[in-house]
C-alpha cells in the first residue's frame, strides 16, 4: 500500500525535482548538464542526447534530422514505445545511424523496416544487454488507472536503466508510478515523466520518487 504524504511534503519534493527544468515545456537544447564524463543534452519533450566518454546516445529521437544538427551521430539509440513522440521512423531514416545499435521493445521492432535489422537489439521487459561498456536494462512502463490502460499496456514499451561505470541513469518512458519503478535501487539520475491523461500526476510522480529515492531527478515529457 502506498504511503500518504502531506501536501507540504509533496510540495517540497516537487520543488526539488522541478528545480532543473523551469519553463521546460519546450526544452532549450543549449541547456546541458555535465557530471564527470557524462553530458546530458535535452532536445525536446522525451528526446535527449547523452554523451559519455567517446559515445553518443540518442533517447527517443524524433523531430527529423534538423533536431540533431550540430551533434555527433549516434553510437546507441534507445526507443521506449511506438507513439510518435518516442518513435519516428522518418527521423531514423534521415539520421546517419550506420554505426548505431538500436535498442527497442518488440512492438517498435515490428514497425522498423528490414534494412535496420542488423542494428536492432530487441529487449523485453526485465531483459538486459551490454553495448559499448553500457549495461542497458529494460524496465516495464505502463498505465495503472483503468481509464488509461489503453494508452500504454503492460509489456509493450520499455523504460531503461543505463549503468555507465558507477552511474545508473533511469529514463521512465511513458508510465505511471508502477511497482517496478518504485522498486528501483541506487539510481543516480532519474528522468520521470509527468503528464495527464497519458502518464501520471504530479502527486504520483512525487510519491514514486519518495519510494525509490534517486540522487537526482529531472521531470520530462510534460
Amino acid at each position: 500500500m502506498k504511503k500518504k504524504y502531506s501536501p507540504l511534503v509533496l510540495i517540497l519534493v516537487l520543488s526539488f525535482i522541478c528545480q532543473e527544468i523551469k519553463g521546460s515545456e519546450n526544452l532549450d537544447s543549449t541547456i546541458k548538464y555535465e557530471s564527470d564524463s557524462l553530458k546530458i543534452i535535452p532536445i525536446e519533450h522525451a528526446t535527449a542526447i547523452l554523451e559519455w566518454k567517446n559515445l553518443t546516445i540518442y533517447i527517443d529521437p524524433v523531430g527529423g534530422k534538423e533536431a540533431f544538427i550540430g551533434y555527433n551521430q549516434p553510437d546507441l539509440i534507445l526507443i521506449t514505445d511506438i507513439h510518435g513522440d518516442h518513435f519516428s521512423l522518418e527521423t531514423l531514416q534521415q539520421l546517419n545511424t550506420q554505426k548505431a545499435k538500436v535498442v527497442v521493445p518488440q512492438a517498435v521492432a515490428d514497425k522498423i523496416p528490414q534494412e535496420f535489422t542488423p542494428q536492432i537489439d530487441v529487449l523485453d521487459n526485465g531483459a538486459s544487454k551490454e553495448r559499448y561498456g553500457i549495461t542497458i536494462e529494460a524496465i516495464p512502463m505502463y498505465n495503472l488507472r483503468r481509464d488509461a490502460l489503453k494508452f500504454h499496456p503492460k509489456g509493450r514499451g520499455n523504460g531503461y536503466v543505463l549503468t555507465m561505470d558507477d552511474q545508473k541513469i533511469y529514463f521512465s518512458g511513458d508510465t505511471e508510478d508502477i511497482p517496478e519503478m518504485r522498486a528501483l535501487k541506487n539510481i543516480d539520475k532519474a528522468f520521470v515523466c509527468m503528464n495527464l491523461p497519458y502518464t501520471m500526476t504530479v502527486e504520483n510522480a512525487a510519491d514514486a520518487v519518495l519510494a525509490f529515492k534517486p540522487k537526482e531527478v529531472y521531470t520530462y515529457h510534460f
